[in-house]
């Protein structure tokens, strides 16, 4: 009997209401022990609750009616609870995608992974200890994290420290619910070599959930790719890769972000993924789908195999199309980019941003956190600069000193000139208009008690006082539908909305009040790539309509090569270099800038190296000496300056 994960004809429904919705229906899928499989799609196709449905972990009002779940041949859904709790956890596992919700806050991480070791392999006392020991350092952990609690730990290593948890249970599946989502390109590209290097030595059998494209092509043998409840395609890595059959597949390659090539507009898929209790008779993405026939529409599809072991749910699919074939390119479409102005709308002239470190019983100053440390850069109208660099190099503190959110240890912050700084009171209050921001997470930055239309019209009543009312609610009406948003949208609420469309309102409520810049926190970080790709082609749009200046923080790299000009890239609160986005993309100058490029997915599980700590860094020398793999004895002792260089580039490296 082969070992592994196998789901048949799965089929879960929500109740409630006249007819029972049904979000996951019919899905069969294999995951055998030492291979890992991905599942693909967009954010509301059913993958998590998929993942749920066969940990039997659905909330309550939702079930499994139809199908099964059998793990090594034994059937999941037949076992009584009592049974079930020795299989969760133990021979199969999942790690959630947001570890701080999954870890207990109150129990350090010793706890937490002694109390799965009991529970699943019956380890108590000094050999709990030592198989504790044991699985920290397979995770790439120092044991001295055992005592520490998940607050203490960085995203990365609380991420590590969940998979200690789950493979304490010696799982023979493993389960990974975008595991790396919120992270930056090298914990991500860490975490997924460390999930790999554990499957294939373990044995397990690994199912990754995830919406990057290049995610899946790095780590999964076979991937299935999911729509509105159903798979679609089921194939091979290099058959899906080099050959994808569905229209939907198709599309999702057609509307990713490429490195190598800036500017115009990227293509889009029309519409979104359709609701659960949407009726459907034929195929469910006929009503996005480029090749759309009549018969699609009214006559349901099944999965055909049209090459060996290449599964696909479509009538029109046949073998030979290219992953390209699917949408028309839309690069051609742009109109060219905006030409910067000669005189920077944003300056900043050695900002720096240092938080003290109090000890003691009456709490002295004892030292200072410098997580932003003489940093210039300047912005121009129409241009978009990006910032790019690992959590925790000071990126968001840079964009909240610049707009005055926090104020500044030192440096002078310029807005078309003037000095920020200098302004107080009403003076500052009034200049807000002209600088916006818009935060990573929408739904947190915007209040759940307030309708969109009284959002948005929140900073015209602010900042625009001499507009009265109708003239407030014409100016948001023309913005909402400016960002693609219905009418309809003024008199919901935040939490009636997709994430694209939070991230739209969000945008809407920024651009309401015509600023010159924009500061952008990492807005697609969390976006499906079809939803990333109608936030990047609005924004490319308003900047050409505007010429408004763009400030973008972001770890994806591929964002950075399509929307930027520019590039900043920093480091534990420095530029460490900084230059015209084609030419730093594509020929780096510093080790860090090369490290990142290298740790972005698509790159073939490159190896990066582990983050280092500050108490290991001599003052006056480089930041990044403890990584660099091209380290000299000089960069130990002395501090390198960010120098100007040829091409209006500038590098802060010894090399």
């Amino acid at each position: 009997m082969s070992k592994g994960l196998r789901l048949d004809n799965l089929r879960v429904a929500l109740e409630g209401g006249s007819h029972p919705l049904i979000p996951v229906d019919g899905v069969s899928l294999d995951v055998p022990a030492g291979q890992c499989v991905a599942l693909l799609g967009e954010s509301g196709c059913g993958k998590s609750l998929t993942a749920l449905a066969m940990m039997r972990l659905l909330p309550e009002g939702v079930k499994v009616v139809r199908g099964d779940v059998s793990l090594d041949g034994e059937s999941l859904l037949d076992l009584p609870e009592r049974d079930m709790r020795h299989v969760r956890g133990g021979r199969l596992a999942m790690i959630f995608q947001e570890p701080m919700t999954s870890l207990n806050p109150v129990l350090t991480v010793a706890d937490q992974i002694r109390e799965s070791l009991a529970a699943h392999r019956g380890l108590t006392g000094r050999s709990a200890d030592t198989e504790a020991g044991r699985l920290m350092a397979a995770v790439g952990l120092p044991i001295e994290r055992l005592s520490s609690y998940p607050f203490q730990l960085s995203g990365g290593q609380r991420q590590r420290a969940l998979i200690a948890m789950m493979l304490a249970g010696d799982p023979t599946v493993l389960v990974a619910d975008e595991p790396t989502t919120a992270l930056d390109v090298t914990v991500q590209a860490q975490i997924l070599r460390l999930l790999k290097t554990l499957q294939q030595e373990r044995g397990m059998g690994l199912l990754l959930i995830t919406h990057d494209l290049d995610v899946a092509r790095d780590m999964a043998d076979r991937v299935a790719v999911m729509y509105a409840g159903q798979i679609v395609e089921w194939a091979s890595r290099a058959q899906l890769y080099g050959a994808a059959l569905h229209p939907y597949t198709r599309c999702l390659f057609q509307v990713l972000p490429s490195i190598d090539r800036r500017g115009g507009r990227l293509a889009q898929i029309p519409g979104m993924v359709p609701a659960p209790g949407t009726a459907l008779v034929g195929c469910r993405f006929a009503g996005r789908c480029p090749d759309v026939v009549e018969r699609c529409r009214s006559e349901p599809q099944a999965l055909r195999e049209l090459a060996p072991g290449h599964w696909v749910r479509c009538g029109q699919a046949e073998p030979g199309r290219l992953a390209s074939d699917a949408l028309p390119d839309a690069r051609d479409a742009s109109s060219g980019d905006v030409k910067a102005t000669p005189s920077p709308i944003l300056e900043l002239r050695n900002l720096a941003v240092h938080f003290p470190i109090r000890k003691g019983l009456f709490q002295r100053v004892a030292g200072y956190t410098k997580a932003v440390d003489g940093v210039s850069l300047d912005i121009r109208a129409g241009q978009t600069v990006a910032l790019v660099g690992e959590s925790g190099c000071g990126k968001t503190t840079l964009a909240r000193a610049a707009l005055r959110l926090i104020e500044p240890t030192g440096g002078q912050v310029l807005l078309a000139g003037e000095d920020i700084g200098r302004l107080e009171g009403e003076a500052l209050r009034q200049k807000r208009g002209d600088m916006q921001i818009v935060f990573q997470d929408p739904f947190s930055s915007l209040n759940p008690r307030m309708r969109v239309g009284e959002i948005i019209a929140e900073g015209l009543a602010a900042l625009r006082p001499e507009l009265d009312k109708a003239v407030r609610a014409t100016r948001v009406t023309e913005v909402l539908e400016r960002v693609g948003l219905p009418a309809d949208a003024f008199g919901r609420y935040p939490h009636e909305f997709s994430g694209g469309q939070r991230q739209r309102i969000a945008i809407a409520r920024a651009l309401v009040v015509e600023p010159k810049l924009l500061i952008c926190d990492e807005p697609t970080s969390a976006l499906d790539v079809s939803v990333q790709a109608q936030i990047l082609n609005l924004l490319a749009d308003l900047q050409q309509e505007r010429g408004l200046a763009y400030l973008f923080i972001t770890h994806n790299l591929a964002v950075v090569g399509y929307l930027a000009d520019r590039v900043a890239v920093m480091y534990r609160g420095r530029i460490v270099e900084e230059g015209e986005a084609a030419a730093l993309l594509n020929a780096p100058a510093h080790p860090y800038t090369r490290m990142l490029l290298e740790s972005a997915p698509g790159k073939g599980m490159t190896k990066v190296p582990e983050p280092g700590t500050r108490a290991r860094i001599p003052s006056d020398g480089c930041a990044f000496a403890d990584r660099c793999p091209m380290v000299m004895p000089l960069c130990r002792t002395v501090a390198p300056e960010l120098k100007e260089r040829e091409g209006g580039s500038r590098l802060s490296c010894h090399l």
